[in-house]
């Protein structure tokens, strides 16, 4: 049993590591998406409402929104899995 999860713990390190080992540029896709539109010559519909003032800002509002979105999934997870363990004790 520890051999099994001491290859999972290694397959996820490997994951992790691999793009930095391979050295390549990888943005995320509002980047690639935006610039392959851009060479097509695609233009935006209309601009937004509101940017943030760094990447800094627009990544912490991200990971906010992740986290925030993590809760409410992590929430009913939990729940359901509670209300069951409940119904099988009745």
């Amino acid at each position: 049993m520890e051999k099994k999860y001491l290859i999972m713990l290694l397959v996820v390190v490997l994951l992790f590591a691999i793009p930095f080992i391979i050295g390549g540029k990888f943005e995320g896709a509002d980047v690639s998406g935006g610039s392959a539109l851009e060479e097509i010559g695609v233009k935006p519909w209309f601009k937004p409402i509101w940017e943030p003032p760094s990447e800094e800002v627009e990544t912490g509002f991200f990971a906010l929104q992740a986290a925030i979105g993590a809760l409410i999934v992590g929430y009913f997870f939990g729940y359901y899995t509670g209300k069951q363990k409940r119904n099988e004790k009745n």
